[in-house]
Formats: structure tokens, sequence, C-alpha cells
């Protein structure tokens, strides 16, 4: 070992473990969680030599202090052949700590796992989570799987939808943290990766507030009937255009219930599929950074076939950028097909504007007493009104996830 190694690995006698934000560390495991290779890096800050780490379990590295909830979350999505990505407190050898994010991904024969050191602002907030979690299973006994429940429930609190849109913000968060911290040049197409799915979650957000426009104007056509009743026999066109204006209303509504409110509609995929966007262009990028790692340490790894790590790390970005490139087609495809859904839409609304139109000019040939049905038309202008701006402002969106 040469004079600069010795200082390298020189470590503390307590507290964290030398893990500089500039590293990117990687194991690699069979299906049972047993190592079967690592970088330098992994082998200096755990503190075991090779032939203690290959062969071993994984969990050889587990802190006590991490909740068995988030484990089996872990376990739970990439035996399902999904990657995944979580803050994790590891144990070295010497009884020293390090924090890590990684990232698990499933491959031939096991799963490939990839670390960073975290910084984010995010991360305090996971630390006082994971405390809680801790806590909840030693006192109150919980099973890991209710453990995880608990810290789903945590996650949606702080405004995720689940723990795929929690891991993609939080692995966006730590690679941006890292790159400000290092004065890198930040990362263009993770960038736009992530512009897509934030215009993704506002167009998720502006088509729920069209959906409640028109459930706040459901009872209108149905009052100006019944104040329509009341002016018979003058108020008998009116009380036809109601009828009009309320089947067309129904027909958008009904289209609503298929297009935006099926879980399987354009809407309601576009936010996911842009998540998994963010979180593969992430992915693929710590990928990147760890085979350049691996040949910058320029090191013997025990007996680990250098060749053949570099091999499975290219594989396995290359097969992830090829997702990467599929999935963003889809988006803008999404997009398109919204895009061409405002279009029936405003011609459908244009069609409520005709017969709120006649509604007006029989409404002016009524007396006095119709004043209150003269109120009711103008709400339905105003609601109009507010609709052709939604449906514009979705367009908008559309037209920049299809940029991005």
């Amino acid at each position: 070992m040469s004079f600069v190694d010795r200082r390298q690995e020189k470590r503390p006698q307590t507290g964290e473990a030398p893990f500089h934000l500039p590293e990117v560390f990687f194991s690699r495991t069979d299906e049972r969680g047993v190592i079967q290779s690592g970088n330098y890096i992994f082998r200096r800050v755990a503190d075991y030599d090779w032939e203690e780490m290959i062969g071993a379990p994984h969990k050889i590295i587990r802190h006590p202090d991490m909740p068995r909830g988030v484990f089996w979350l872990l376990w739970n999505t990439i035996r399902k052949g999904e990657a995944m990505g979580a803050y994790v407190k590891n144990l070295a050898r010497d009884g020293l700590y390090y924090w890590v994010f990684a990232v698990v991904i499933p491959v031939e024969g096991g799963y490939l796992s990839n670390r960073i050191k975290p910084t984010s602002p995010l991360f305090d907030q996971v630390k006082s989570l994971y405390s809680d979690a801790l806590a909840a299973e030693r006192e109150e006994g919980l099973s890991p799987e209710q453990s995880a429940a608990r810290i789903l429930e945590r996650i949606k609190a702080l405004g995720f939808d689940d723990y795929l849109h929690f891991s993609t913000h939080a692995l966006y968060s730590e690679l941006t943290a890292r790159e400000e911290a290092l004065r890198g040049a930040p990362d263009r197409s993770v960038i736009r990766a992530n512009e897509m799915l934030e215009n993704a979650t506002r167009l998720e957000e502006d088509t729920r507030a069209l959906i409640r426009e028109f459930q706040t104007m459901g009872t209108i056509p149905h009052n100006m009937r019944v104040i329509a009743s009341r002016l018979e026999p003058t108020g008998g066109p009116i009380s036809t255009l109601s009828q009009n204006y309320g089947a067309i209303s129904r027909e958008i509504s009904d289209w609503f219930e298929q297009h935006v409110n099926d879980p399987d509609s354009n809407f309601a995929t576009i936010k996911h599929s842009a998540t998994m966007v963010v979180f593969m262009r992430c992915m693929a990028k710590i990928l990147t950074e760890t085979v350049d790692q691996l040949d910058r340490e320029r090191r013997q790894l025990g007996p680990i076939d250098l060749s053949e790590e570099r091999k499975t790390l290219n594989t396995v970005k290359a097969d992830y950028d090829a997702q990467t490139r599929k999935m963003s087609i889809q988006v803008r495809e999404e997009a398109e097909k919204i895009l061409s859904a405002c279009r029936i839409m405003h011609r459908q609304v244009l069609g409520l504007s005709t017969t709120r139109i006649m509604c007006k000019i029989e409404g002016a040939r009524v007396s006095i007493q119709g004043e209150s049905l003269h109120d009711i038309i103008l709400q339905l202008e105003t609601f109009q009104s507010r609709i052709k701006t939604q449906l514009d402002k979705i367009a908008a969106i559309a037209e920049r996830i299809q940029a991005s």
C-alpha cells in the first residue's frame, strides 16, 4: 500500500466514516443479497477486506438505526423487477457509520446498488422520519410491513403520491445539491426531464380544477328549468334550451369520466410516465459516474474481474438509456393526445356558448319576473369563461411537456 493510500484510509475513532462528496461506489449481490463484487471506495468506506466482503451477506453493513420498514419496502420493490432509491445509514466494520442515497437496480442474477453521499435539505427530514419509524417499531412492536405502511403515510403527508414520486424527487434533489456543491455543470438532460415532470404535475392539478368547475355548474341547468317552468307559457323555449344545455354538459362530464378519471387515461398516466423518465435519467447519470469512478481507481479489487464489472455497469446504463428514450417518447405522445382532447373540448364548450346565447335571447323576452333567470345565464357565462381559460392553460402545459 502506498503512502497516498494510507493517508486516504486514515479513519477517525468515532463518528462518520470518510465518504467524500465526489465519490460514487457500488456493490453487486446475488438474488439472496450475498455480495459478489464492489469497487474500491465501497471496500474503503465499509472498512472490510475483500476476503471478508465477497460471499458475505450485504446486511453485514446494516446499521441498527435503520427502521426495518425501509428494507421491507426495498425488497418488496426490487423483487418485482423495479429499481428503487432510498436513504440508508450503514455501519462500517470499525463501528463508524456512513449515510448514502442508494439506487438499487435488478440485474441478471441479482441486484446492483449505486450510492452517492446525501446532502440535500430533504435528507434532514428523512432522518427525522426514520427516527420516528424506528421508535414506533421498538415501542409499538410494528412488523416490517406495518412500519413500511407507516413510513408511506408520512411520505404522503409530505405531499408525495407514493414512494416512487418521493424517491424520484429525492434522487433529483441529491444530484442537484451534489452538483451545486461540487460546482459542476448541471446535466441538461436531467433538468429537462424534471421540467417535464413539473409540467405533468401542473397538468394533473389544472385538470382536477377543470373537473371541479364542471361539478360546480352541474345544478345550474336544472335551476334554469325550474325558473322557466314558473314562466309558462313564455318560459317554454327556455326550458327546452336548458335541457339542451344540460345534455351537452353531461356529454362533457362523461368525456371527463372516460379520459380523465379513468386510471388508464392520458391524464392519469402522464405524470407517472414523466416520473419514470426523471428517475431513469438520474439513475443513468449515477451509473455513468460509477463507471468513470471505476476507471479512475485503477486498482486490483481482490478476486473481482474489473472488465466484467465495467461491462455489467455499461450494459445496465445502456438499458436504462434506452428505456428513458422510450418513456420520453410515450410522454410526448400522451401530451399530443391531451392537446387533441383540448381541441375537442373547445368545440364542445362552443356548443354550450351557442345554447347559452339562445337562452339569453329567450330570457330577454320574458317579463320582469325572469330576473333570476338572467342571473343564472350570467353565471353560465362566467363559468364558460373559466372553462376556456382552464383549457388554454392545459393546452399550454401539454405543449411545454412536448418541448421538454
